[in-house]
């Protein structure tokens, strides 16, 4: 008989890591280093990292971030996000897990593997405003949007569908502020308020753009090429991220929020049922949050 839930659970680790039933070669050196790394048990970043609203902060943060035309061109024109998109997720995923859950060493050794790519990332856009930009990846503009439109996205996600975060929404922007500084982002902002405020200034400076590949960007992020198991609830989930986003936002992507007819879905509602039946197949505690426990025991934390 067919075991369906072990199926499920390996798609998702498949999508997620590029390996299933085993966790990928990198995860169990988070148990290695001397140090108790950037973030702890209890902290903001872990009680948000470890939950399952990633899931929907992912797909949202993708959609944000693709509204600025020049991080959008380092993607599309560099990344092959078209041709691997899963293997470019499993590489952003575990630079995410490493600076969360790795020792300071393993943190920056990730990254810089990150930026040593950015160095070839470069190229021209047209930005909202009818500007021809030059760009490179590492442009503090770009790094601070990217930093910025991920604290906003993952904030928001855990505000709906996850529980209370240890001193806040400001604590975990404060946390991830370090993750910001070791891309490079200067003066990273440290509160929700400052979050929003820098945000509202690209929107109002005109910078943010909707053209032709914004477009197919966006559709290829409604429809990635995923595991036919886990299509339905991703379809959920998309639904969901693109309900969370601010009504100016979706305008400039040229979503709107899921309807059958003229009857608004509850795609928020259903998101959460999703992201329960994933914490049912990939279970409570992850294996990079496990390797991590093992190292702290290991140096005596918290003694």
């Amino acid at each position: 008989m067919r075991n369906y839930l072990t199926e499920y659970r390996h798609a998702l680790q498949h999508t997620f890591t590029g390996t299933s039933g085993t966790p990928p070669e990198w995860v169990p050196r988070l148990a290695e280093g001397n140090d108790t790394g950037y973030h702890l048990p209890g902290s903001a970043v872990w009680t948000v990292h470890g939950s399952m609203t990633p899931i929907v902060a992912g797909i949202r943060v993708l959609l944000m971030q693709a509204l600025h035309p020049g991080a959008l061109a380092g993607v599309y024109e560099h990344s092959g996000f078209k041709e691997d998109p899963l293997g470019r997720l499993a590489g952003t995923i575990r630079w995410i897990f490493t600076v969360t859950y790795g020792s300071r060493e393993a943190a920056q050794a990730a990254t810089n593997r990150i930026r040593k790519l950015h160095h070839h990332v470069r190229g021209s856009y047209v930005d909202g405003t009818g500007a021809h930009r030059d760009y490179v990846a590492s442009d503090p503009e770009l790094l601070r949007w990217v930093h910025v439109t991920y604290a906003e996205s993952f904030v928001t996600a855990h505000r709906i569908w996850g529980g209370p975060i240890p001193g806040g929404p400001d604590q975990y922007v404060r946390e991830w502020a370090q993750a910001g500084t070791l891309m490079g982002v200067e003066n990273p902002p440290s509160t929700e308020a400052e979050v929003h405020r820098e945000l509202d200034d690209w929107y109002a400076s005109g910078v943010l753009r909707s053209d032709e590949r914004l477009a197919e960007t966006v559709a290829f992020i409604r429809h990635p090429p995923l595991n036919p198991l886990l299509r339905p609830g991703y379809s959920v989930l998309f639904a969901a991220a693109v309900a969370s986003l601010e009504p100016k936002y979706r305008e400039l992507l040229g979503l709107r929020t899921a309807h059958l007819g003229p009857v608004p879905l509850p795609a928020i509602p259903a998101a959460r049922v999703v992201l329960a039946v994933v914490r049912l197949a990939l279970g409570r505690h992850g294996p990079s949050e496990l390797a991590a426990r093992r190292r702290l025991e290991r140096l005596g934390w918290p003694d």
